[in-house]
């Protein structure tokens, strides 16, 4: 999920970065190459975007997950046309802080880590660089929080770790698969082999096909959406393995990714076509709309095995 984030980002700033002829980072890249020019150190300070990312995923519940989850594949379908003028009109300082307040109303906890880690984690660095004289070149949208933390001391060691998962998150992870087996069982003391044969019939036939249904959404080879489909049954009742995962590895198994897959990723990100005719994102495509036809098969079995119970 981490990857193909990465990847939908990264094609989002091409497409902008094409549209005004320019390379996406190239300020920065002039930055670097000014100052080698002139002999200076260089210090790049801005944190991991994995270690980023991952605080990022951590941090979010399962339905905010979920609606992350969407709103970024939804994104590969939209094409921003954005003019110089709009462009302008964001550096300014006024309306660039209104749209950072706006996103931290929208979305308080991507705000934190995106942005305002990042800002106390570069005012850090910068505080920190060897050197009388130091110039730091830093995006437009992370001067006003590098200012205002300014004269705090970060710890460095807590923004580049990771947060353990919560117990309520192992809890769930163990509990869930275990309820739905007492369930089933249940179903079979209570009400006899139909109603527990009815039950599991559901189990198998609602997770399975909605498992199948996002590997056939993907173009998943037809093996690829079967191995989905017998696998979901059983990966949903397992807390360690996924559904997504062994039709992932079947699909990369049939359709291997070749040396010109790897050549031609930075251009195939930029269309939609491309996401899905290139068998490295092919194979993360089928491991995200597996895993997530899975879970909401779970969401709609469990209801149904209680409705025959």
């Amino acid at each position: 999920m981490l990857l193909l984030s990465n990847l939908i980002l990264a094609s989002f700033q091409k497409k902008i970065a094409k549209q005004f002829d320019i390379n996406p980072g190239e300020e920065m890249i002039r930055a670097i190459e000014e100052g080698e020019s002139i002999g200076a150190k260089i210090h790049l300070v801005d944190r991991d975007i994995r270690t980023t990312l991952l605080r990022t995923w951590m941090s979010l519940g399962f339905w905010a997950k979920i609606k992350l989850l969407f709103q970024i594949l939804l994104s590969l379908f939209e094409t921003p046309e954005l003019k110089e003028e709009e462009i302008e009109k964001m550096k300014q300082e006024d309306i660039l802080e209104n749209f950072l307040a706006e996103i931290g109303k929208s979305l308080p906890s991507l705000r934190k880590i995106l942005i305002d880690e990042r800002d106390a984690y570069i005012a850090e660095k910068i505080r920190t660089c060897p050197g009388k004289k130091i110039v730091a070149v830093v995006g437009a949208g992370h001067v006003p929080g590098i200012k205002s933390k300014w004269g705090l001391e970060q710890d460095l060691n807590e923004l580049e770790s990771l947060p353990s998962k919560g117990k309520f998150s192992l809890f769930f992870k163990w509990f869930f698969p275990v309820a739905v087996t007492v369930l089933i069982i249940w179903g079979f003391f209570s009400g006899g082999v139909k109603v527990g044969t009815n039950m599991v019939a559901s189990w198998i036939l609602v997770t399975g096909l909605s498992a199948g249904l996002g590997a056939l959404i993907a173009f998943g080879h037809p093996l690829t959406i079967l191995s989905s489909i017998l696998a979901a049954p059983l990966t949903t009742l397992h807390p360690l393995i996924a559904a997504g995962w062994i039709s992932g590895l079947v699909e990369a198994f049939l359709r291997r990714p070749k040396v010109r897959d790897f050549e031609n990723l930075s251009t195939d990100i930029l269309s939609i076509k491309g996401f899905w005719k290139n068998k490295i994102t092919k194979i993360l495509l089928v491991v995200v709309f597996t895993n997530l036809g899975a879970s909401l098969g779970v969401f709609v079995a469990v209801p149904m095995m209680l409705k025959i119970l």
